[in-house]
């Protein structure tokens, strides 16, 4: 897929993203066609956030064409989980030096791609543009299709340097290219009247593993994950679905629509994260299908569930009850996990809007009450003026602001990408109360909160 200008408008005005319009649906929002600045990678860079949607394909060789740095920088970083292949947490790259930016880099990368596929033999190999390949003119596109040639071995372009802008962008030019070479180019074994793909789940903390089973139970089957513990086979029968339903993410949804106009498959968003919106989430995918069966088993499947629940949950909602909580997060995140406090009987008295659609911010206000608190935009400076405004125990956020909430002594749980504890389905509502209850009811805030021994007034 080359990646022209006209191509980078078509992604930055996708239709099917609520970001794309003002209120009441005039004109265009700002920050969708912001360009990123040099020097400045606005939450992520394209290629940042190409990377992260495609690398948890699992058996698939990612090949970063560029300098070192630029597959070093944040290779690992998230928490994606495979049940088989670990392929994808090896970093291939061509490591370009000088001579490469003076000469061209193509040959270099030919070689990488042979190399790859003779000592590995992956299922497909992923080659990625950065910033310095872009600027200097390397057609990655001919040198994959002649590397493909001559190997047997699928190998996809995907044109994300970094300069062309966010990384909301990136996962757009990931899905295309997934679009493009990878999604219809195989037909299933066989298919059923049950089966959905999941878009936009990328496994974290092994995540997925906690809702797989409720999915078997129903008899709906997983023909492909986009891109949690998938498999490139997998993602290639993708349009033999007959839904598609998105998981807590705009960040794909050019995929979903686009399958949608060219299979005629019907895509929902939904959550995992809270017991009503995982319940919503089985009703609304049965009630899509159409399957007057398939909905009375989902009935009987959130009775039995909740009801295991409530018993497991009963001790955490006794200690977390009450407990007041700011969210610092993005997208879809900033509602589903106010939803999942709710549950705990916890309050949610401020919450980021950050990457969140219109649709997102009603749910908030929804969510929120009237006396809630919606931070368009957060640093630690307005963070810790909120929390002390709030008078709030605890801070949730991205692993980025745990010393915002150390600074103001309170306890600090991740959400984001780099967390090791999986929040999803039933089980991952247990797992959070959980780290929400040992975070809270840790001895140390007490000893921090003391005053140091030079602080305290003698008598």
């Amino acid at each position: 897929m080359r990646l022209t200008q006209g191509k980078i408008n078509e992604l930055l005005s996708e239709s099917a993203c609520e970001h794309n319009h003002k209120k009441e649906g005039k004109g265009k929002n700002k920050s969708c066609t912001q360009q990123a600045q040099p020097g400045a990678a606005q939450g992520g860079c394209a290629f940042d956030g190409a990377s992260i949607a495609m690398v948890p394909i699992t058996d698939v060789a990612h090949l970063v064409h560029g300098p070192i740095a630029c597959a070093g920088n944040s290779w690992g970083s998230r928490g994606s989980l495979s049940s088989g292949p670990t392929l994808y947490k090896m970093g291939f790259t061509t490591d370009m030096n000088e001579n490469d930016v003076i000469f061209g880099g193509e040959k270099r990368l030919y070689k990488a791609i042979l190399e790859v596929q003779q000592r590995y033999n992956p299922a497909a190999i992923f080659v990625y543009s950065t910033c310095v390949t872009a600027l200097i003119g390397d057609d990655m596109d001919a040198v994959c299709q002649k590397a493909a040639e001559k190997t047997g071995t699928p190998v996809i372009p995907i044109n994300s340097p970094g300069f062309i802008g966010s990384k909301n962008l990136g996962n757009r030019v990931g899905g295309e290219s997934l679009l493009e070479y990878v999604i219809g180019t195989r037909e299933p074994e066989y298919t059923t009247p049950y089966d959905i793909n999941l878009i936009g789940e990328y496994n974290i903390a092994g995540e997925l593993w906690s809702v797989l089973p409720l999915f078997e139970k129903l008899g709906i089957r997983v023909l492909a994950k986009i891109t949690g513990d998938a498999r490139y086979h997998e993602v290639c029968v993708a349009h033999r679905a007959k839904l598609n339903v998105m998981i807590c993410s705009k960040a794909l949804i050019n995929v979903a629509r686009k399958m949608e106009e060219r299979y005629g498959i019907p895509y929902i968003e939904e959550s995992f994260y809270g017991v009503e919106d995982i319940n919503k989430c089985l009703r609304d995918i049965a009630a899509k299908i159409g399957d007057a069966d398939l909905q009375q088993r989902v009935e009987q499947l959130i009775a039995e569930e909740t009801e295991k629940l409530d018993q497991a949950l009963a001790p955490y909602r006794e200690r977390l009850r009450g407990k007041r909580v700011v969210l610092y997060t993005g997208g879809v995140k900033s509602w589903s996990i106010i939803s999942a406090a709710k549950d705990l009987g916890m309050e949610v008295v401020a919450t980021s809007t950050k990457k969140s659609t219109e649709e997102d911010k009603a749910r908030i206000k929804e969510l929120l009450g009237k006396d809630g608190i919606m931070l368009e935009k957060g640093n630690a400076q307005e963070l810790l003026k909120v929390i002390a405004q709030t008078k709030a125990d605890m801070l949730i956020a991205g692993g980025r602001n745990q010393y915002t909430a150390l600074k103001a002594k309170i306890p600090f749980l991740d959400i984001n990408q780099e967390r090791h504890h999986p929040y999803a389905g039933y089980e991952g509502m247990v797992e959070m109360a959980r780290e929400l209850e040992e975070a809270l009811y840790s001895p140390i805030w007490q000893q921090v909160r003391k005053p140091a021994p030079w602080e305290e007034v003698l008598v």
